[in-house]
């Protein structure tokens, strides 16, 4: 199997490229944007794909909002280009697609109701892929690796335990429920979908869930920091961001791809925080 990755340099990007070796070609931002159909045709030429493993993006929430036509480029058109080029394509999508307000996980089967530009963009893009080509669309969520995401300062890990240090407290939101992914689990679960002949929408995201006010907890702990975490509630603000209060995923395909499950969230953060010389 011929694999090519875009958006190598990111944090699931980077985990897949380290995981497949020899077997992919993978391509940073700055050596292919994907929102260059010759760049992009020159990428298929060198490596002949017989998959594409789709981990660039734009997904910073408030450049989404101020430039949406950036965000559809590459959240959308490119995905398109890329999925009917005919190889397999294995397209990153996001919890952000529904709208949060539901009492319980959301399965693949379920109504998305995206309540940003953001997510409009990236429900856009599972539909290009879906409709133009052979794909695989994995939805997953709060993702971390050992670098963080350039476009946001690194990863929540990273920012919170800065702020502990910087301000000696933190004030976090505690009604916004997720799974926060290390993305060395999420690689290796979306090779074996990909290995199952997997297709369609999937969910995969670490087990169990928390808030982002749990998470930060667990977080501090294991860093050894005597710092207190308040716990406050999402507001939006007039003109703002409206990010999914129940972002949790049930993961029914999966399972009945018989899929092992990803590491529990506490258990893979304590796993990040020890690679990264954090705890």
């Amino acid at each position: 199997m011929r694999a090519l990755i875009t958006g190598a340099s990111g944090q699931l990007g980077s985990n897949l490229a380290a995981l497949l070796g020899g077997d992919a070609r993978a391509f940073s931002r700055a050596e292919l944007d994907i929102t260059d159909p010759q760049a992009v045709d020159r990428a298929f030429a060198e490596v002949e794909p017989d998959v594409v493993f789709n981990c660039a993006a734009f997904h910073n929430l408030d450049e989404c909002e101020a430039h949406p036509a950036r965000a559809f480029a590459a959240n959308v058109e490119a995905v398109r280009d890329l999925a009917r080029r005919g190889a397999k394509l294995v397209h990153v999508s996001t919890n952000y697609v529904f709208d949060g307000r539901s009492g319980k996980p959301y399965a693949e089967t379920d109504l998305p109701a995206p309540r940003s530009m953001y997510a409009i963009s990236k429900l856009a893009g599972e539909h290009a892929a879906l409709a133009y080509g052979d794909a695989l669309v994995v939805r997953s969520a709060s993702l971390y690796w050992l670098h963080g995401s350039a476009s946001k300062g690194g990863n929540f890990v990273q920012r919170m335990l800065a702020r502990a240090r910087e301000q000696g407290s933190l004030r976090v939101v505690a009604d916004q429920r997720l799974q926060p992914t290390f993305t060395a689990d999420l690689a290796a679960a979306i090779v074996a979908a990909v290995d199952a002949g997997a297709g369609g929408v999937l969910h995969l995201t670490a087990s169990g869930e928390c808030s982002w006010h749990e998470f930060t907890e667990a977080i501090v702990e294991l860093a050894g920091l005597d710092v207190r975490v308040e716990a406050v509630q999402t507001v939006v603000e007039p003109g703002g961001i409206d990010r999914p209060l129940n972002g949790v995923l049930a993961r029914g395909r999966a399972d009945a791809l018989r899929l092992a499950p990803l590491r529990p969230w506490r258990e893979a953060l304590e796993d990040y925080m020890t690679r990264a010389k954090l705890a």
